[in-house]
């Protein structure tokens, strides 16, 4: 705090050059400061700016990184389901057109021939849903044949501990459905389609006029069944999977919406108000030239006194 000191015919003393420079200097500071602060946008730039404050951004921003993130985990689970379900769709319609096939060959009035020609249509979608499985890919990875399972780190806790959501399209989700063996949708590669024990999809191209298979009158029944039963497990994965979209589409609202939330907190403790330090910037400004001036005059003090020792 200055003082106004007089007694400046002392030879040493100048204390109003003193506190006119003390005062420049001052404003100098600020005048950088507020310039600083402008030019960067930040009203905390290190440490020293704002000690509280600049442990609070750091952290938040650290936690915000974490969350976005969590953002692109939660795009990356999202695309899965997606491709995962569009794919068990897919495969759907063609079982249900199978089935139908299967359906119109049972008919009393199908001849052989007539069922041979069916059993032919079937098999080729048969085949379909092998190309679907076989083209169902991400990152390199089948996801609809039994093998995939992958986690995604969804978010976190108060605690910052790992929240893990699993997507694992094998035996192990389906035993929830009743469903006792594994899952796989590989129809020209088992004998056990859809979870369906016996289903092999690969007889329908062993249909023949002088042995009809699966399409003879004695088994044409359980083939029914079966496609049936391979039907519903298809849809109960899809399903399963649905549950998981959902969730997914949860989650990334309520990362969207608290990401935002830390901007806002960051940017109320960190950013600078830009009115307020220009006010503070012309306010520096004027006290700049004041002190200038007190500076020259509190200078030119002295001379006054030059007079009393002049000859």
């Amino acid at each position: 705090m200055p003082f106004a000191i007089g007694g400046n015919a002392r030879i040493r003393t100048n204390t109003p050059a003193e506190n006119a420079y003390n005062a420049l200097d001052t404003s100098n500071r600020d005048i950088s400061l507020r310039q600083l602060r402008l030019s960067t946008g930040k009203r905390i730039n290190n440490a020293s700016d704002d000690v509280a404050g600049y442990i609070t951004s750091r952290a938040l921003t650290a936690r915000n990184s974490s969350l976005k993130a969590a953002l692109n985990a939660v795009g990356d689970a999202s695309n899965v389901t997606y491709i995962i379900m569009d794919a068990l769709e897919n495969i759907n319609n063609l079982l249900q057109n199978i089935k139908d096939a299967v359906s119109n060959a049972a008919s009393g009035a199908t001849g052989t021939d007539e069922k041979v020609a069916l059993a032919k249509a079937a098999y080729r979608m048969a085949q379909q849903i092998q190309t679907v499985v076989d083209s169902t890919v991400f990152s390199g990875r089948q996801l609809i044949d039994g093998t995939f399972s992958a986690n995604f780190v969804i978010g976190s806790d108060a605690t910052n501990s790992l929240l893990t959501l699993g997507i694992d399209l094998t035996t192990n989700n389906l035993v929830d459905f009743n469903v006792d063996s594994a899952f796989d949708l590989n129809s020209m590669k088992i004998s056990d389609f859809a979870s369906v024990a016996g289903l092999d999809l690969r007889e329908l191209n062993n249909v023949s006029s002088s042995d009809t298979g699966i399409f003879a009158n004695n088994r044409i029944e359980i083939t029914l069944q079966s496609l049936a039963n391979a039907i519903q497990n298809v849809n109960k994965v899809a399903s399963y999977v649905g549950g998981i979209t959902n969730r997914l589409v949860s989650q990334e609202d309520l990362l969207k919406s608290q990401i935002v939330n830390y901007n806002a907190a960051i940017s109320r403790i960190e950013d600078a108000d830009v009115a307020k330090e220009q006010l503070q910037l012309i306010k520096s400004q004027f006290l700049q030239q004041a002190s200038l001036i007190s500076l020259a005059q509190s200078n030119a003090n002295p001379q006054a006194f030059l007079q009393l020792i002049q000859g």
